[in-house]
């Protein structure tokens, strides 16, 4: 019977009887996921949310694929509502936590949670490395580096959300920290919206065949709501309600010439064009009518304007053309000016460059005593002399006693 199971052993395995411990993690996770109130953010929420961030996101792939040379893609998102409990148990640990907030715009923050591998990744990438340096603790280089460059992502997406809703967005630079999540049992000890519900937001993104991993984005509940609110009014194009036209000016006071001219000569004046002539001649097309009817008022109103204190032309008026100076052939731009002295002891900075060159991130940290830069000039070539950052001449080092100095041989005009 050596080598053989019992009936009890067999019965145990058929059961599952070592699975005990699996059982009461799931169960505390199906706990967990009960607690969460669907109920916060509606379906048409949680489509609105996930737009945004599919554009925010694409724009900066875009800015993602011009700092690491290497194809970047970016999925749809997946929004759902999440606590705490969900983030330790889907997320690897340590990870690196980039706080971003806004300061333009929009009231609030957010986190976006990269895993440490594809932070080094990333990181040896914008250092001009292949992607493969990922050995080693994560340290001050490569976050201030995944700074950077979530500086830009963000930017970037600020840029399009500005775009989107109709008004100017921006953010603080963010904040990135390595963050091992054991430690961390309680998420308001890293953000207070962390300590409820909140939004998450997770992508699939993949760099070329070196990084296929999730990411994540954690909203406040009411930063959300401000966001979904925003963008569809947006996109509804409301308007802020219009401002009440200004009264129309109320007319002058009469002059003092009004008083001559007889109000019931302009009332007498008027029923000459018989109004019902008016009523009754438009439908025939009775214009006739009004130009018979306009010459009798006319001379009245003629009459009457200079009595309303209307300006009149004074015959005896003198109107003469202006008179310039005359400046034909009496000045040359070209004649040097006497006022140059005063500027000719202004100083002025003139650099002497040998010459210039480009180099990564990874080989300036590789700089050491001894290292030896090659530039862009020919040995022999003659060297740039710029006034104030302008190129200005050619020439050739000599040696003056102890001191470099340079024969100018070339003036560039």
């Amino acid at each position: 019977m050596d080598g053989m199971l019992s009936q009890d052993e067999i019965n145990a395995l058929l059961n599952g009887g070592g699975d005990s411990d699996s059982g009461d993690d799931s169960s505390a996770g199906a706990s967990s996921t009960a607690d969460i109130d669907d109920s916060l953010i509606s379906e048409i929420e949680r489509d609105a949310i996930g737009e945004v961030a599919n554009i925010s996101m694409g724009s900066s792939a875009t800015t993602l694929f011009s700092l690491v040379n290497q194809k970047v893609n970016i999925t749809t998102p997946v929004v759902s509502l999440a606590r705490w409990e969900n983030v330790l148990t889907e997320y690897e640990r340590p990870c690196v936590f980039i706080q971003i907030k806004y300061t333009v715009g929009l009231d609030g923050s957010n986190i976006l949670i990269l895993k440490e591998h594809d932070v080094k990744v990333i990181t040896d990438l914008m250092m001009g490395g292949d992607g493969s340096n990922t050995e080693g603790e994560l340290g001050e280089l490569h976050l201030s580096a995944i700074s950077e460059a979530m500086n830009q992502m963000m930017g970037s997406s600020a840029t399009s959300l500005s775009t989107m809703l109709g008004k100017m967005i921006d953010i603080s630079p963010p904040e990135a920290s390595l963050v091992d999540l054991t430690e961390f049992k309680e998420g308001g000890d890293i953000a207070a919206f962390l300590s409820g519900t909140f939004v998450k937001i997770a992508f699939r993104m993949q760099i070329s065949d070196l990084v296929d991993s999730t990411i994540m984005q954690l909203y406040p509940i009411e930063f959300a709501k401000e966001l979904c609110s925003t963008f569809l009014g947006a996109q509804l194009g409301e308007e802020p309600p219009a401002q009440e036209p200004a009264p129309a000016p109320a007319p002058a006071a009469p002059q003092a010439g009004m008083s001559q001219m007889d109000m019931s000569q302009m009332q007498t004046g008027m029923p000459q064009m018989d109004m019902s002539q008016m009523q009754m001649g438009m439908p025939q097309m009775g214009m006739p009518q009004m130009q018979m009817g306009m010459p009798q008022m006319m001379p009245q109103m003629q009459m009457g304007m200079p009595q309303m204190g209307m300006p009149q032309m004074q015959p005896n008026m003198s109107i003469q053309p202006a008179q310039f100076q005359n400046f034909a052939g009496g000045f040359n731009p070209n004649q040097p000016q006497e006022n140059i002295d005063l500027i000719k002891d202004v100083p002025l900075e003139v650099t002497v460059e040998l010459g210039r060159t480009a180099k990564s991130i990874s080989d300036i940290l590789d700089f050491a005593p001894g290292t030896i830069i090659e530039l862009d000039k020919i040995a022999g070539e003659p060297i740039d002399v710029l006034v104030n950052g302008k190129f200005v001449a050619k020439g050739e080092v000599v040696v003056i006693e102890e001191s470099f100095g340079v024969r100018v041989t070339e003036i560039i005009k």
